[in-house]
């Protein structure tokens, strides 16, 4: 079976929407030895309707020198949209037919490397509570960002237990924090 992991920037406050607003010189030498090892394990990624546009306008004419831009642009893309139509514009993306939640359990008890959530909050929301997401890291940047930005649970989600796997505090501060459902 794959597994299904997920990686979000955040806040102190729980900010997860637009970490370039709130990142600053936070993002240090130590995450990035951190998220490449991660990112090698992976051969499949599953993204939100947000996320995929954002990124699909930038990724696609980045420098081929750029870690990341070697990394998402050949890779299997699957997109969780209900408003976008087939076929999608950016190399090996395909759009998720049906409920997305389903379609990854589905994907997950194939064959394959791990697969990765990137960002997407409200996708990463509905799989960890569906029961899906087997590691969620919070990489919580030491900053308040504020009011007005998105927070990755809601006030009426369900008491969910975590289990903390994984943790790392960073040179400046961040702590890499990773969690499974507990069972």
């Amino acid at each position: 079976m794959r597994k299904v992991t997920a990686a979000l920037f955040a806040s102190v406050d729980g900010v997860v929407e637009a970490p370039n607003l709130f990142q600053f010189d936070h993002f240090d030498a130590d995450m990035g030895p951190v998220m490449m090892t991660a990112l090698a394990k992976q051969d499949t990624v599953i993204l939100g309707r947000r996320t995929y546009e954002e990124w699909s306008d930038y990724w696609p004419q980045a420098p081929a020198e750029d870690g990341f831009a070697a990394y998402i642009n050949p890779i299997t893309k699957w997109v969780a949209s209900r408003t976008l139509s087939a076929p999608l514009a950016w190399n090996n993306s395909h759009l998720i037919q049906g409920d997305a939640v389903e379609f990854v359990r589905n994907l997950k008890g194939g064959e394959g490397g791990e697969i990765n959530v990137a960002g997407s909050p409200t996708l990463v929301r509905a799989l960890l509570l569906g029961g899906v997401l087997d590691t969620l890291t919070l990489m919580v940047h030491p900053v308040v960002a504020g009011s007005g930005l998105r927070r990755l649970f809601h006030d009426d989600d369900p008491t969910t237990r975590l289990i903390l796997v994984d943790h790392l505090i960073t040179r400046s501060g961040n702590a890499l924090l990773t969690y499974s459902l507990r069972p």
